[in-house]
């Protein structure tokens, strides 16, 4: 294994264990030696078990000594985040196409089939906040929805530019006529919305 890092210094080591689906333990370290950690000098065990909400990763870094260990948790810091983001856009691919949906359900006027639309995009126990709003369940949603129906008539909210994601996190632009906004989306693991905070 070799690494090449963007201002040029070189590491690498060696896959010495790998337990598919479960555990890779492999050495690590620089070839530059005025670096804290020599190539091969350091072992690292990525271990992956089942969580109710996706999977859990577990990093052990065993490094000689705490100034190369301090030395090393921005970097994982750094690459954790970058797999985090990788898996939750492989996980969460469809996420524009379900805050569409979510937006389109403020439209729909017939209250079953609104429910149905809400129903397959949001969680049960999904939070809503705006301005105007605090709601706590789908119900509550549903009902809410059907009030600002009734109070602006022929309202349609559309998303405006990319949905943008971070970790499950998503950033969402919105019009609706000459009202427009920004939506935050939490989603839960299985992709549907878990939460909303709206700003106008």
């Amino acid at each position: 294994m070799n690494i090449v890092f963007p201002g040029g210094a070189t590491a690498g080591g060696e896959v010495v264990a790998i337990d598919p689906g479960k555990r890779i333990v492999f050495t690590y370290g620089y070839d530059d030696p005025a670096r804290p950690v020599a190539r091969g000098a350091s072992r690292v065990t990525l271990t992956v078990a089942a969580h109710a909400e996706g999977t859990s990763l577990h990093l052990l870094h065993e490094v000689a000594d705490e100034t190369a260990r301090s030395q090393h948790v921005a970097g994982w810091r750094f690459q954790l985040s970058t797999f985090a983001n990788i898996a939750a856009r492989e996980e969460h691919a469809a996420v524009a196409e379900r805050i569409d949906a979510f937006l389109a359900a403020w439209s729909e006027s017939d209250d079953a089939k609104r429910a149905d639309a809400l129903a397959l995009v949001t969680t049960a126990d999904i939070g809503f906040r705006d301005a105007y709003a605090t709601l706590s369940g789908r119900s509550e949603l549903i009902d809410h929805i059907a009030a600002l129906q009734r109070n602006m008539p022929g309202v349609v909210l559309r998303r405006d530019g990319d949905a943008r994601q971070c970790q499950g996190t998503v950033l969402v632009n919105w019009t609706a006529g000459p009202a427009s906004g920004t939506n935050v989306f939490r989603l839960a693991a299985d992709g549907r919305i878990a939460d909303v905070v709206g700003f106008w």
